[in-house]
């Protein structure tokens, strides 16, 4: 049984009843599933994934104290508390009256200020920039089993991925990072015989092409150990895992590293013909760092166009 699924029949068995019988004067504010931290929030938890933070639980979602005051909000917290203490095989943690981290009730505002830093989901372009990819993938990801008053999912809607010129801004500073990492750097560590930066120099080609390929997908990369399980289920570009898990675990040796320097082009190449098919880009080459500034000049916010051009990243 996965997380997701664990949740779900603990909601249904035990959490539902309890809110109709007990809080059926404000049943029709609250949104309730299983958002945010956590592997099987993704869908990625497995057996191993049961050894930390693995138990039967779910989220209560609660709008603001205008709505649903402290005295309610702690009698939630209360019962939520009081549900059976296992379920199927596995125990529930102990939590403070206070509430959960990651479950029990959650006021809707702290949960978005904790993922985006906006309590409604509304971003400047700057704040776009600025907030962690991984935490906005945890903001939209998960399911929601009931929200009767909306707002939960209005704002997960609105944040459902950036808007075009974000996306836009941190193609360019990605497509950049790889270019300088990977078509120059790389190989001017392996003639210095640094062999230490030229994995350095590997590694940041490997970051941006991952991100570069989530943006291509407009799908949030996740925290960086579910990055790669992310990558092998996006619709575009996910063949190149291997190459990209290749540049990362093998060595810099005089036979790898003219290997790695191949595979480091080939990578560029596909992910250049990626931009061309969705016309992001005029340059007509295969140097990366041409065609970041080229997906920067498409930009149509003046503001967010002449902002650094690694601002995105």
């Amino acid at each position: 049984m996965t997380g997701m699924e664990l949740s779900r029949a603990f909601y249904n068995e035990y959490g539902a009843d309890m809110l109709k019988e007990e809080f059926a004067d404000i049943e029709a504010l609250l949104a309730v599933g299983l958002v945010g931290s956590g592997s099987e929030c993704f869908g990625y938890d497995d057996r191993i994934s049961t050894d930390h933070d693995f138990e039967p639980g779910f989220c209560i979602f609660i709008p603001s104290e205008e709505l649903i005051d402290s005295r309610t909000e702690f009698r939630l917290e209360r019962a939520y508390a009081k549900l059976p203490k296992e379920f199927e095989g596995f125990k529930r943690s102990s939590i403070s009256p206070v509430g959960g981290n990651r479950k029990g009730v959650i006021r809707i505002s702290d949960f978005y200020i904790s993922k985006c830093g906006s309590p409604d989901g509304k971003l400047s372009g700057t704040q776009w920039l600025a907030a962690p990819e991984y935490a906005l993938a945890e903001a939209v990801n998960g399911e929601v089993f009931a929200d009767n008053y909306g707002l939960f999912s209005e704002i997960r809607n609105r944040l459902s991925y950036y808007p075009e010129d974000v996306r836009r801004k941190k193609l360019a500073g990605n497509l950049i990072r790889m270019g300088q990492a990977g078509q120059y750097n790389y190989n001017r560590c392996i003639s210095h015989r640094e062999t230490g930066a030229a994995q350095l120099a590997a590694h940041e080609f490997v970051q941006g092409a991952l991100h570069t390929v989530f943006l291509l997908n407009r799908v949030y990369m996740p925290y960086y150990k579910w990055s790669f399980r992310a990558l092998r289920g996006l619709e575009r570009l996910s063949s190149l895992s291997d190459s990209l898990e290749y540049l990362l675990s093998s060595e810099n040796d005089s036979n790898t590293a003219p290997v790695k320097g191949e595979i480091i082009e080939d990578i560029s190449g596909m992910i250049i013909d990626e931009l061309k098919a969705e016309r992001l880009t005029d340059a007509v080459c295969y140097d990366l760092e041409k065609h970041a500034y080229s997906v920067n000049d498409r930009i149509e916010d003046g503001n967010i166009r002449n902002m650094n051009i690694f601002e995105g990243i």
